[in-house]
């Protein structure tokens, strides 16, 4: 079976927020600086605003804009992939070593200040440690998929809310949602952006290089962060498609 063709859907949200934010190899976590390329900008609908978290050739981070928590994220696909069973291996990669540097980042900053001991137990509250947090991942609408786009929802769980320690909404990541407060998302950003950038590093310092190339590769190859990185992408899968 052929590899998935990239793809963009015209009436997807995601799709727009991917193709006005094209992966920016010289800043993939500050993406609303990377200028778009006239070549990934054409689709029917005109991008929403989007908190772009992180921005690299598969995957997108930004915040939910209405989170069930503060510091709610969603980690996307950036080609429109409806279910789980539609992503590439290259992409699965990909949302595998990003899910827990952007988890580390995301939580750690959403929890600042927070009780993280969660229902009674151990945990300290050291440089390592972030608290406690849901990820959620649903493929369709009986499965309460709403943006047929593949998704991780990054739910962070401070322990300090009256129905986290009632354990009454906490399972499968359900909670009541609210509006985001636009001025706290810009704090927010600030903040993870800062904290993903930390955790990258860490990556290197604990193991090694090669690891961070994992993280930061795939897309980036020549002529990295020139905005035409998607048709690099379909360059590659066609060659892929032809050797079949």
């Amino acid at each position: 079976m052929p590899p998935p063709s990239p793809s963009i859907s015209p009436t997807c949200p995601f799709c727009a927020i991917a193709t006005s934010t094209p992966p920016c190899a010289s800043s993939p976590f500050n993406p609303p600086r990377c200028p778009p390329s006239p070549s990934t900008t054409a689709t029917a609908q005109q991008p929403p605003t989007a908190h772009l978290l992180l921005s690299t050739p598969h995957l997108l981070a930004f915040l939910d804009h209405a989170p069930i928590s503060r510091g709610h994220v969603l980690l996307a696909t950036r080609q429109h992939r409806e279910k789980l069973s539609d992503v590439s291996v290259e992409e699965g990669r990909a949302l595998g070593a990003w899910m827990g540097v952007v988890s580390r980042a995301v939580v750690g900053v959403a929890l600042e200040g927070k009780d993280k001991s969660g229902w009674g137990g151990e945990q300290g509250d050291g440089p390592d440690e972030v608290g406690d947090w849901n990820v959620v991942q649903n493929n369709g609408a009986r499965a309460a998929q709403v943006v047929p786009h593949v998704h991780f929802h990054i739910i962070p769980r401070p322990g300090d809310v009256p129905e986290i320690k009632n354990r009454s909404w906490t399972i499968f990541g359900k909670g009541q949602r609210e509006e985001l407060d636009e001025e706290d998302a810009e704090v927010l950003l600030e903040k993870m952006r800062a904290r993903l950038q930390r955790e990258v590093q860490r990556v290197g310092e604990r193991e090694g290089e090669e690891a961070v190339r994992v993280l930061m590769g795939g897309g980036w190859e020549e002529g990295e962060g020139d905005g035409n990185g998607d048709e690099r992408q379909r360059k590659r899968e066609r060659e892929r498609e032809s050797k079949l």
